[in-house]
């Protein structure tokens, strides 16, 4: 029988060829990102390996699975099992089911199950006829780092390009497409082109054929620092939604120091490649200042952002594994940033205690951490409630997709005046405001703004919010007591736990917030 293909955690139904084949599924796939559609026959847009897991043919240590095409289905239930819910799906194309495959010659695919999936290719007949489009499968916004140190030396900077220039015309440049530009790292980084300079793999090309060898030490820490601020803006050409890749080509190891930059890089929602080649040799690694330079650069210190290649000759057996790398965007974590994937609720305290000039001191507040939030319909969102004995949602979370739509709510929210019942807000927030978004993408915090002390108990309703998933950040002004602030705070309480005597020390307060989001952020996806 024929040998199995290995497959990725996401290779879906319709990515596959034959009538009937055999796959290999990898092992730890994460459950909670497989898209599944149906019961025992699933619909063509479902991940192969999730619809095995849900249908009880391997279990999440992966295995070799049989797929058979089928005929479409008018509709596909939802059904929860082994830990994966299916969704409903009314009328697709096709659809497959998936048997116990054999495990013949599989075995020596397990190690490399996530670099040989097959990505779409455009080999398809209606796919060729749109050649300007581009490979509409393959996501990417592309940065290549290239190395224009002494290191590599001009006769292998030229087989750089060349590897370089395949790279780029097997990724199906086009305008749906992967845009790429190039940056060379040498003593001084240098944008050699920007993403929206070229939409075509042709143009693309002629301009890395036209690169010159720049020469110098190799800061590559300093080239991609540079690239990660300066290169993925708007106006040079980055799209919103759209995963930002560095792809770092090394010619043995850098002059200087790659931490600081592969942090820089992570900040920004950066998915870093390292494409080491002729890593150093025994004798040379005195001459290494950090060995694991690797490690502290990429996205992820998980296997999959790091590519070796032992010279530069030859090189061509390379290209369509780092290709399909780069085109398997679920793989890319790094591009969800805290500033890009959250949804924080502020509940704002309307007692009288308070009074009209400070709630405006509040207010401002409130806009000043909002402000540091990339808010739209696929980024972090915004929503706002005031209380006192009532609740009032002033705006939910699915209301404004814009930031200036999300400041200019904040500022016409007209001051309550009233008593203060902190408790019933937080609950009336986590089910009414949070309630509709819990089983989004983005990660839920709260901000509970008071100036005294509550009618009501807040320890009940504060721990049912972080049941809920919530993070509650307390800041209390003038006569707020610290015990209600610590009670309602999310652990460790120290760091979520904010007072000022005077509501202008609320100002101070908002990098410390913004910091502690980012940190709790970065925490939860370790």
């Amino acid at each position: 029988s024929l040998a199995s293909t290995a497959i990725t955690c996401f290779t879906r139904g319709l990515d596959l060829r034959k009538g009937t084949e055999d796959v290999l599924c990898p092992a730890n796939c994460p459950l909670w990102q497989f898209y599944v559609f149906g019961d025992g026959v699933y619909a063509s847009l479902s991940s192969v390996c999730g619809a095995a897991i849900h249908s009880g043919v391997i279990t999440n240590a992966g295995g070799a699975v049989r797929v058979q095409t089928l005929p479409g289905q008018e509709s596909y239930p939802a059904v929860n099992a082994n830990g994966i819910q299916s969704q409903v799906l009314s009328r697709w194309a096709s659809s497959f089911s998936v048997t116990a495959g054999t495990k013949n010659t599989a075995l020596e695919a397990v190690g490399r199950s996530v670099s040989t999936a097959r990505p779409s290719t455009g080999k398809r007949p209606k796919k060729t006829l749109d050649k300007k489009a581009g490979n509409k499968d393959c996501k990417a916004d592309i940065a290549f780092l290239i190395d224009g140190s002494y290191n590599i030396g001009q006769r292998r900077f030229n087989l750089q390009k060349n590897f370089v220039g395949k790279v780029a015309v097997m990724l199906g440049i086009g305008t749906e497409g992967p845009h790429v530009g190039v940056v060379q790292a040498s003593e001084h980084p240098k944008i050699e082109f920007y993403l929206k300079n070229f939409t075509a793999a042709k143009e693309v090309l002629f301009a890395i054929k036209e690169l010159g060898f720049r020469g110098g030490n190799s800061n590559t820490g300093k080239a991609l620092k540079y690239t990660a601020q300066k290169f993925f803006s708007l106006e040079n050409g980055a799209r919103k939604g759209i995963p930002k890749i560095i792809v770092v080509f090394l010619d043995g190891w850098p002059s200087d120091d790659l931490e600081e930059a592969g942090i820089v890089a992570r900040e920004f929602g950066v998915n870093v490649f390292i494409v080491s080649v002729a890593k150093p040799t025994t004798e040379e690694l005195g001459m290494v200042q950090d060995i694991g330079f690797v490690d502290k650069a990429v996205c992820r210190n998980n296997g999959f952002f790091s590519y070796q290649m032992p010279t530069w000759f030859g090189t061509t057996k390379y290209v369509k594994p780092l290709v399909q790398k780069l085109c398997s965007h679920e793989q890319m974590l790094c591009s969800k940033t805290c500033y890009n994937s959250v949804n924080i609720g502020f509940l704002i305290d309307g007692s009288s205690s308070v009074g009209e000039s400070n709630f405006r001191l509040v207010l401002e507040f409130v806009s000043n951490v909002a402000k540091a939030f990339e808010i739209s319909d696929i980024g972090s969102k915004v929503a706002a409630v005031q209380f006192t004995y009532d609740q009032r949602t002033e705006f939910g979370f699915t209301e404004h997709a814009t930031k200036e739509k999300v400041l200019s709510a904040i500022r016409s929210i007209r001051y309550m005046s009233g008593g203060t019942a902190t408790g019933d807000a937080i609950s009336f927030t986590t089910r009414n405001v949070f309630g509709p978004v819990k089983d989004g993408p983005n990660k839920n915090f709260l901000v509970v703004l008071t100036d005294g002390q509550s009618y009501d108990d807040v320890r009940g309703p504060a721990a049912a919010a972080q049941k809920a998933g919530i993070t509650v950040f307390s800041v209390g002004v003038a006569w707020a007591p610290l015990d209600d602030l610590k009670d309602m705070a999310s652990e460790p309480r120290e760091s979520h736990t904010f007072f000022t005597r005077e509501f202008t020390g609320l100002e101070l307060m908002v990098p410390d917030i913004i910091r502690g989001i980012c940190k709790d952020f970065l925490d939860s996806k370790q």
